[in-house]
Order: C-alpha cells, then structure tokens, then sequence
C-alpha cells in the first residue's frame, strides 16, 4: 500500500493542541476496540498524491517497477489542509476527515453551486474561469446553472426555484441587454451575441413551459442549451490574453487561450469496454506554460501509443516516455524539458510560479481552476520540487475521500490546466497498461506561441487571437 503524507502541524497551527489530545484519543480507542469497524468505520486504502514515476531525489538508481517511496512530511500544509492527525497511521476513515475539516475548512468562493456544494461540473468551471467581469451575464449563469442545479438535485424537483432562475434570467435580460453588449469584443461578435441573447429569451419562454407541465426530464435539457448560448456570449467578451508572461518563459511552448483536445484510448484490461475518446478542454487563459507544453506535446505525437502508467482509484496518470528522466527530451537542446508549478489564485491578475501556495504564506486562497471535477487534468511532479513537471500528466478520479472539494492536499499544490469535457465515464475504466492511441489538438493550435520550437522564440506577448475551443 502506497502512503499519503503524514502531516506535520506547526507550534503555531489553530487547535494545535486540541489535535494532538484528540489524536491520543483516537488511538487510545483504536487499542480497546477489536477493529475499527466496531465503531462502524469503513476502512479505504490509502493512496499516494500524484508524482513522478521514479523520484529521483530519493533513489536515482532504482529499477522501473520498484514501489513508489513513501511520501514524507512537509512543512505547512496543516494550516489549508489536512487528512490525518499527525503520528496517526491507521487507514483514513470517514471520521479522521471530517475531523480536520472541522478544523481547517476551505470553501472556494468563485466556484461555489451552494454554500455546501461546491461546482464540480467542468463546463461550469471553465465558465467561471474566463477572463471576464460583465456583472449581468454572470447573474444569468448563476441562475441557470447554480438554482436550478441544487433544485433538480433533490428526489422531488423543486419547481419554485426553478421558476425563480427563468425569471429573475429574464428580469436581467429585459433591464440589462445593453450592459451585456457593451463588453462583447467587435462588431461581428456583437451581432453573434444579440443573436444568442434571443435565443435565450426564446428558451426561457420555452422553459416557462416546461415548469408549467413539470416535464422534470426536460429541465436539464433546457438547462445545458441555455449555458451553451450563455458561454458563446462571455466567451465573446474576453478582450485578448490578461497578462504578460514572465520573461522567464518566453521560450517555452504557450497557449494564450484554450485548446480542445481529443485523446483515445484502447481498453485493454475491461471487460465492460474496449476503449473509447474523451475531449479535453485545457485553459491558457489560467496556465498558459503548463497547457502550451501540454498541447505541444500533442501536437508531436508524444503521447500517442504510450500506456497507462497508473490507475489506483485515485487517478489515472501516464506521460513517462521511458527514459532516465522520465519526462520530454527537447530534440533541439537535447535536455529535459520542464514547466514551472503555475497556480492562478482567485483575485489575482497573474499566476504564482514555482512554488505551492503554502510555500508563499497563502494558506487560505484557491486556485480559480480547482480539483473539482471528475477528470481534473493537472500534472504529476517530484513531492519536493515545484518546477520537476515535464510530461506525465494525470486525471483526478473524484470520488476519493481525499479530495473533497476545497478541503483537498491537491489544490495549490499540484497545477491543473483542463478538464475533461466529454467522455469522462471512460475514465472509469481505464486500467494500467491500457493503450493512449493519440491525443490530437482538435481546435486552438492558432493560440499556441512558440509551438514545436525551441529557440529562438517568439514574443510570447505578442498580440495572438485567443481561441476559446
């Protein structure tokens, strides 16, 4: 069994010592009890976070198939985020996780369905994730989306909320069309936008109906075509790339936008499926070093053929070519080439580069691309070094005790830059030594600076259209 890190509170952590008696406690019930089913725990095993395939900070001799090293202990992490009480090693259980969210919760605030539910669709995400600040739109999103999500969630649809969404959406059109113009970058995208707002309109009238004959099949229909036009109009708004890239990385494949990608698979180990596709949505916009080496990397074929190198339950993980660095070896310099941990926070106007949120002292703040979704795409790197990433790349399984949303040891640690976006159930079939048949670029290669180059470069910021894939 591989292990999670044991983590560590600090002589200044909050509840620091109601921790640690609490942990004698634990332990002291552990010894008089037969099992921890006697409490009516269930037991899971424990995983290990996403890292590189061979750590070569630990053991750079060590033969392929040799078993991961544990992770060990790292300063900082108890203040976001915790899973075990420290010098506790039993297997995690649904009460040692609910007793470290009491104590360090985390709730993001720009992706939130509800006060308890966070969002976990990627659409949805991505959505928030935009480079945009048109108050209106936003409204409109929020009310198609957030309200009537959390009203169709419960066994008796509440059709009172969703009436409420419908109408206050329309309230928002009527009164505020023009707001919602005037951000709408060009002419022809205003006129593709006046368009999309009355096709709304006519779906709203369309949903009026569907509420009045309380057709529940209907709702998320209606719903998903609504977002769609709703996402055409603020994808439209977006007014060129955010910010400046740093000098640092000029030189490095970047995406200065989105890239849809579609990556097949041939199911070697199910017995339910023989493979598959899923597309890909990655996010320049947000991570535009880490996606641009990931699309660029597509684009020559690096993947394609490669096996499925890990796939626990936790995440399904590949990337690792076969050589001693287990990354992508630039043909040009003939060296490893890596990309920077790139973590775009909340507020910010910018990434943080090369280093976790806790290591900058930002315990508390979340990342605006968060381990969400079923099918988070981020990339794996050494425990211990920041900028180790180069090619192996992983998807979050979900459903992990590990990760609940915004209480995880994943986000502002490890760097997402997609979702998948269609396909997703795949994922839960694939196994390890299952067959990448290709990823291939679908859509966004015109955002890419610096594409399947080395040096020199182009000026990575330079005006590009940015693609919205």
């Amino acid at each position: 069994k591989m292990l999670v890190p044991t983590l560590r509170p600090t002589a200044n952590s909050s509840g620091f010592p109601l921790l640690v008696a609490l942990g004698f406690l634990l332990v002291a019930l552990a010894a008089v009890l037969r099992s921890p089913n006697d409490l009516g725990w269930s037991t899971r095993t424990v995983v290990q976070l996403p890292k590189i395939s061979r750590v070569r900070c630990f053991a750079e001799t060590s033969p392929r198939n040799a078993p991961s090293v544990p992770s060990l202990p790292f300063e900082g992490e108890v203040k976001r985020r915790s899973a075990l009480v420290a010098g506790l090693t039993a297997p995690i259980t649904p009460l040692s996780l609910s007793f470290a969210e009491g104590f360090f919760p985390q709730t993001a605030q720009a992706s939130l369905l509800t006060a308890q539910q966070p969002v976990s669709d990627p659409r949805e995400l991505l959505r928030d994730a935009l480079p945009i600040n048109n108050k209106p739109i936003r409204k409109i999103q929020k009310e198609i989306f957030a309200k009537i999500t959390e009203a169709v969630r419960v066994p008796n649809v509440k059709m009172s909320e969703v009436q409420d969404a419908v109408s206050q959406s329309q309230k928002v059109i009527s009164k505020e069309k023009g707001s919602i113009l005037k951000d709408v970058q060009g002419d022809v995208a205003k006129k593709d936008a006046q368009a999309s707002l009355a096709s709304i309109e006519t779906k709203l009238g369309e949903f009026q109906e569907i509420i009045d004959t309380k057709d529940k099949q209907e709702i998320p229909i209606k719903q998903q075509e609504i977002l769609s036009l709703i996402e055409r109009i603020e994808t439209d708004m977006v007014a060129g790339f955010p910010f400046k890239i740093p000098d640092d990385y000029q030189n490095m494949p970047l995406l200065k936008g989105r890239a849809k990608l579609e990556m097949k698979v041939t199911c070697t180990q199910s017995t339910l499926t023989k493979g598959g596709t899923m597309t890909i949505v990655v996010d320049g916009f947000n991570a535009p070093v880490t996606a641009g080496n990931f699309v660029d990397l597509a684009n020559r074929k690096f993947y394609d053929g490669m096996k499925i190198q890990r796939s626990d339950g936790f995440v399904v993980q590949s990337g690792d070519p076969g050589n001693k660095q287990t990354g992508f070896i630039d043909p040009v310099t003939k060296q490893l080439r890596t990309v920077p941990l790139e973590i775009m926070v909340q507020g910010d106007k910018a990434p943080v580069y090369e280093a976790t949120l806790d290591d900058v002292g930002r315990f508390k703040d979340l990342p605006i691309l968060p381990f969400n979704a079923f099918g988070t795409l981020a990339m794996a790197r050494n425990e211990f070094e920041a900028n180790s990433a180069s090619s192996q790349f992983f998807f979050l399984l979900k459903e992990s005790e590990l990760t609940p949303s915004g209480t995880n040891v994943l986000d502002g640690r490890y760097g997402v830059f997609g979702y998948i976006t269609e396909g997703k159930d795949l994922l839960k079939e694939i196994k390890q030594g299952d067959i990448i048949d290709y990823v291939k670029v679908v859509d966004g290669l015109q955002s890419m600076v610096n594409l399947g180059q080395s040096a020199p470069a182009e000026d990575a910021n330079a005006a590009v259209t940015p693609s919205m894939a």
